[in-house]
């Protein structure tokens, strides 16, 4: 398990990219794969903070990511202030997290659980778009996955405000949330695609 020191020696090592160098790897983010890709990381939260990366997972319906702590998770975007059904899975755009982590070892850092090289924009996947993993099926929500001061902390300042910027709200660059419809076991490299 990877405990996520975002505040001590491993952060102060990585520099946090410019505005101008994060907007330079833009074009990129852009060519990623429309339609089928491959599962890059699979990712659990397992207790706050801390960062568990996984070479084989289950999702299900009712608890997302096997190991995840979504359900223990409260949210002030549910009716009842708790786990919000339609947050269940965090997804993350493979080629973002390359370039605002800098390195692979920094991707859980995030805090998503799965890194895909697919095009994640609003244009492509729209809430309600359906993605296989593996032999689970996702769907994606309307519910906007946004960035944090712990993701300014971890990645920059600048980071953070692109992707909460009009172009990174677009490409959600920040990642999407997604609800579980058909669970099953998934691994690095499984087939990811659009249905």
């Amino acid at each position: 398990m990877l405990n996520c020191p975002w505040s001590d020696t491993m952060q102060t090592k990585i520099k946090h990219l410019s505005a101008a160098d994060l907007e330079a790897g833009l074009n990129e983010i852009r060519d990623s794969p429309k339609d089928r890709s491959v599962l890059d990381l699979i990712v659990s939260r397992p207790e706050e903070d801390a960062r568990e990366v996984m070479e084989l997972a289950d999702l299900h319906v009712e608890v997302g990511l096997v190991g995840d702590t979504w359900r223990d998770r409260p949210s002030i975007r549910s009716a009842d202030g708790k786990a919000h059904p339609d947050m269940q899975i965090t997804m993350m755009n493979s080629r973002v997290a390359a370039l605002v982590a800098q390195s692979k070892d920094r991707w859980p850092l995030a805090g998503d659980q799965l890194f895909v090289d697919l095009d994640l924009s609003k244009a492509n996947v729209p809430p309600g778009t359906r993605i296989s993993v593996g032999s689970a099926i996702l769907e994606a929500t309307d519910q906007p996955h946004t960035g944090c001061k712990k993701f300014a902390a971890r990645f920059g300042v600048e980071a953070l405000k692109l992707i909460s910027s009009p172009t990174g709200r677009e490409l959600q660059l920040r990642g999407i949330n997604l609800k579980v419809v058909q669970g099953g076991e998934i691994r690095p490299g499984d087939a990811v695609k659009k249905l």
